[in-house]
């Protein structure tokens, strides 16, 4: 109910640390924007980094060897993204999305706000979370490239 059997536990202990001191090593060799949440993509590489460490922790199918080819290729993936985002402007309108204006000099715009998908309580929140207390408050929203909203009130 508790292990099925202590070779289990001793292979997650020990494939586990090499596997997390790998991923470490992997980060550092692979620069600070690996791990950067500054557009969707960035995203889905964290999140299948996780993921691929834990199928590596608690698959007993999955050899370490394999986990961390699969964790390199998603680094190196990552990093060839980035490489050619940098240097293509096309290439990088292809991965990531660019900030939208949700709202200007205290109105909304509310074609902004529908195409992506931002409520007027979501709005209102990021509003408030600023320091502000109404859409008249607004100098400016933007909804940034990673999904947060920038709010610059009116001085």
């Amino acid at each position: 109910m508790f292990y099925q059997n202590p070779q289990g536990l001793v292979r997650t202990l020990i494939v586990g640390a090499l596997a997390y001191i790998a991923l470490v090593l992997f980060l550092r060799i692979s620069g600070k924007r690996t791990l950067a949440k500054l557009n969707a993509f960035d995203l889905v590489v964290t999140v299948a980094l996780g993921s691929t460490l834990s199928a590596i922790l608690l698959q007993e199918s999955i050899a370490l060897a394999e986990g961390l080819v699969a964790l390199a290729l998603l680094i190196g993936a990552q990093f060839l993204v980035t490489y050619f985002s940098v240097r293509s402007a096309g290439f990088a309108s292809l991965v990531r999305s660019e900030p939208a204006l949700l709202a200007k000099d205290g109105c909304a715009l509310e074609g902004a706000m529908k195409r992506e998908r931002v409520t007027q309580d979501e709005a209102l929140s990021a509003i408030r979370a600023s320091g502000g207390d109404s859409m008249s408050a607004v100098e400016f929203m933007v909804l940034e490239s990673d999904g947060t909203i920038s709010v610059r009130l009116r001085s």
